[in-house]
């Protein structure tokens, strides 16, 4: 029998009219959406369905990318789908901890919607950057990187793609520095900030605030962190690791790994693009991997799975 896990994306999966089709066809997935609009009090269905500028501004991706996401996870545990346990790569663990049980969908629609706002507030507008490293190891990036101050690894994606994140001088040197040390290609990234970086340090400190007053119930099912790659089973580490996470790297290729070194055969990528399916194929190609971001989607991998 299959062991099954469910990952959630991470900014950069968003694109206009992602969940059109679910908010049409599912009720289940209409109030997830719907709620979302109500909570935040930001037209939703505007802002995920139609060609806007607000998608890719972080303080409105990420509420945006995890009300989808979870309204998708929503019409799968309809349809009968469990999984054993979940992961998602950076906002997406807010995905995975609801899946898991640990957290509501309406406080993790919130909560993300607090998060996103104190990240693209942490460090001024150009003052950071990140760039993707294509062809080196985490352990030779680390190398070049550990000797240049204000930069750090964001995201051990999978091998042979590690992004890097700091102040933006500092990933310009980086970025020479490690294309001289034998990177195929440096690739600046398209994003709103420094993110994973120490740099948002104080954002993770102010998240930790807002995350007093969330209530976290018992976990049904593990869930995998970004900070440590580890299996959480116990729901009280929880808000530290998110706090922390804001500013640590995604060690989402570790992650991967212990899941499979625990017996996950099958992995479900739940939202648009297929972003963690790309990371998988480099990271064990002996696994099946599914992923549900249409309608269309959902008939095929619930026949067979479940």
């Amino acid at each position: 029998m299959s062991k099954i896990a469910f990952m959630f994306p991470g900014q950069g999966a968003q694109k206009a009219g992602m969940g059109k089709d679910f908010y049409e066809q599912s009720e289940s997935a209409r109030k997830v959406i719907d709620k979302a609009t109500e909570l935040l009090d930001i037209d939703m269905k505007a802002l995920c369905f139609e060609e806007n500028d607000k998608l890719d501004q972080t303080e409105y991706t990420q509420a945006a990318l995890v009300t989808v996401c979870l309204a998708m996870e929503h019409v799968l545990r309809e349809r009968g789908l469990k999984a054993d346990v979940t992961a998602g790569l950076s906002l997406g663990e807010y995905c995975a901890i609801a899946s898991a049980g640990g957290m509501t969908t309406e406080d993790a629609i919130t909560t993300v919607r607090k998060r996103g706002i104190l990240m693209q507030n942490a460090v001024p507008g150009g003052k950071g950057s990140m760039a993707a490293v294509l062809g080196m190891t985490g352990e030779a990036i680390e190398k070049v990187v550990d000797e240049i101050d204000g930069v750090t690894i964001a995201n051990y994606n999978c091998p042979g793609q590690i992004v890097i994140t700091g102040w933006k001088e500092s990933v310009e040197k980086a970025s020479e520095a490690l294309k001289e040390a034998g990177a195929k290609r440096v690739l600046p990234l398209n994003v709103s900030g420094p993110f994973h970086s120490p740099m948002l340090t104080e954002a993770g400190k102010e998240l930790g605030k807002v995350l007093e007053n969330v209530e976290l119930s018992p976990l049904e099912i593990p869930y995998v962190t970004n900070v440590t790659a580890e299996y959480v089973r116990d729901i009280s580490g929880t808000k530290e690791l998110l706090a922390k996470q804001v500013a640590s790297s995604v060690r989402w290729q570790q992650s991967v790994e212990n899941m499979i070194a625990d017996g996950v055969d099958t992995f479900v990528e739940i939202g648009p693009g297929r972003t963690l399916a790309g990371f998988m194929r480099k990271i064990n190609r002996d696994v099946k991997v599914y992923n549900v971001g249409t309608w269309e989607d959902v008939d095929k991998v619930v026949s067979e799975l479940c």
